[in-house]
């Protein structure tokens, strides 16, 4: 059982962040990319490595007076970089990710193709909705909803899979069946970005979405072809380019999923470097100015440091 983590960072957080469009990437072939030949593990990571990531984070904490949580893990050799990792944070949209993998699990075959319909209202209400707020008229299937809450972080597409999947407190027993026991799910959107001070309600830490992501794509989880249709919807995820993936080295690939509100900015990634060595990332942060803006360079620095850890 996962730990509880000691604190919270509190923070009053405003709506979820502004999408961004991408291109289209192509469709998976039905086999995850968690099933390529086996990559070249990284070397050791040693102590003076370790020391070295702790005080650039601490550094990164007090140029932008900010919180921050990072576990890193290469998933071939179980080596682990972590930093802050039982600290909570809220999660903001990065939960969307979850609950795609939680209706993939759920739901297969036709059903995913139930198509749903919505008003304007709803539209509005729900915030940042970029893709339904264009199909009042028609709606989207299932399918369609949880790949719009992944890949531009629409709000309404989160809430219409939660209604499929029985709500927050469903996901938060989907999470559980996955071992976390950290993460609460308490609310949809938008009312999932505010954090009151104190609280733990819609919060998580880094260790907790560090395995949950490794779970969800290790390729059993959900099966190889949802697997490799999550990963696909993260690859194309619209607002992460500023983030993990600007911190990764040259030729290293990320599949992500971001999420910010206020002063929280995060982003959960699966990242692959050249010889097929994977990396899940979690990393989450905080302004400590209740009224400050989240700083993209922040996760993107973040990242940086760690992940240079594991370039060898």
């Amino acid at each position: 059982m996962r730990a509880t983590a000691p604190f919270v960072v509190g923070v009053v957080a405003a709506l979820a962040l502004t999408g961004c469009s991408a291109g289209a990437a192509p469709r998976p072939t039905g086999t995850a990319s968690t099933a390529t030949a086996t990559p070249t593990p990284t070397p050791s990571i040693g102590a003076a490595d370790r020391t070295a990531v702790d005080r650039t984070l601490a550094g990164l904490e007090r140029e932008y007076d900010a919180t921050v949580g990072v576990v890193a893990t290469d998933t071939t050799t179980g080596e682990t970089v972590a930093y802050g990792g039982d600290r909570r944070f809220g999660y903001a949209s990065t939960l969307k990710v979850f609950a795609a993998a939680a209706f993939l699990r759920q739901v297969h075959g036709a059903d995913r193709d139930e198509r749903v319909r919505w008003t304007a209202a709803d539209a509005t209400a729900a915030g940042h909705t970029p893709v339904t707020s264009a199909h009042v008229a028609d709606g989207l299937t299932l399918a369609q909803l949880a790949e719009a809450a992944v890949r531009q972080s629409d709000n309404l597409a989160l809430n219409l899979v939660l209604d499929r999947i029985g709500g927050p407190a469903g996901l938060g027993r989907a999470l559980t069946e996955l071992g976390d026991r950290t993460t609460e799910v308490v609310h949809d959107e938008p009312a999932l970005n505010t954090i009151e001070p104190g609280s733990t309600a819609d919060t998580t830490t880094p260790a907790a979405f560090a395995a949950d992501l490794a779970t969800v794509l290790d390729g059993q989880t959900l099966g190889r072809s949802d697997t490799a249709l999550l990963e696909w919807w993260m690859s194309g995820n619209a607002t992460g380019d500023t983030l993990v993936r600007a911190g990764a080295p040259a030729g290293w690939t990320v599949a992500d999923k971001s999420g910010g509100a206020g002063g929280i900015r995060n982003d959960v990634a699966r990242v692959t470097r050249p010889d097929g060595g994977p990396i899940i990332i979690a990393v989450l942060t905080a302004r400590n100015e209740l009224d400050a803006a989240y700083d993209d360079a922040l996760v993107a620095e973040s990242a940086r440091a760690v992940l240079a850890a594991f370039a060898g």
